[in-house]
C-alpha cells in the first residue's frame, strides 16, 4: 500500500492533484490507515498510471472518466481528442501561414505602421483562414495570454466594449462552450 505523498512522489504529481482527483471520483484510496492516512494499492497505482497517461493525451477529467467509466466510451473519447488536436494543428498551421506572410509584406515594406481591424481580418482572410479559424485563434490567444490578446485587440483600433465582447467569446470558446456572438 502506499500512501498519498508516495504514490504522488511515484507519478511526479502533488499530492494536491490526488486529492482532486479523489474528489473529482477519477481516483479514490483503497482504504486508510490507522492514523487516517489515505491508502492506495497496486489497482489504484495502475489506474493513476492510465489517469497520467489520458491527461498527458490532453483528455479533460470528464473525458479521462468516461473512458475510465466504460470500455466502449474510450475509443470514441479518444477519436473526437485526436479530432480536436487535429483542428489545433490546422488551426496553428493557418497562424503560422499568415505570420510567414505578414514578415514577407514586413520586410518587403508593404505592413503600414499600424494595422486596423478590417486590415487584420483581409489578411487573416488572405492567409485562408474561414470564421472558424479565426474563431480558434481568437480562443487560443485569450487562453495562452489574455492580457496580449486584449491589448492586441485594442491596438487594431476596436473598442473596450467590442473588445470584451470578443473577449468573453474567445474564452467561452476556448472552455469548449458554444461562444454567443
Amino acid at each position: 500500500m502506499y500512501r498519498i505523498s508516495q504514490l504522488a512522489r511515484k507519478f511526479g504529481l502533488c499530492r494536491s492533484t490526488l486529492l482532486y482527483y479523489d474528489q473529482e471520483g477519477l481516483l479514490s484510496p483503497s482504504g486508510r490507515s490507522d492514523a487516517g492516512y489515505r491508502l492506495y494499492s497496486e489497482a489504484d497505482l495502475e489506474r493513476l498510471a492510465a489517469i497520467v497517461s489520458f491527461r498527458k493525451a490532453g483528455l479533460s477529467v470528464e473525458e479521462t472518466r468516461a473512458v475510465l467509466e466504460s470500455e466502449e466510451g474510450e475509443a470514441s473519447v479518444l477519436r473526437k481528442r485526436l479530432a480536436a488536436i487535429g483542428a489545433e494543428i490546422r488551426a496553428l498551421q493557418a497562424q503560422q501561414h499568415l505570420l510567414a506572410r505578414m514578415l514577407r509584406v514586413q520586410s518587403e515594406g508593404g505592413l503600414p505602421e499600424s494595422v486596423d481591424k478590417e486590415t487584420w481580418v483581409a489578411m487573416l482572410r488572405a492567409a485562408g483562414m474561414d470564421d472558424q479559424a479565426m474563431a480558434t485563434w481568437h480562443a487560443e490567444f485569450e487562453r495562452r495570454a489574455p492580457q496580449a490578446h486584449q491589448a492586441f485587440l485594442l491596438s487594431l483600433g476596436i473598442s473596450e466594449q467590442e473588445t470584451q465582447v470578443i473577449r468573453e467569446w474567445s474564452a467561452a470558446a476556448a472552455d469548449g462552450v458554444s461562444p454567443q456572438r
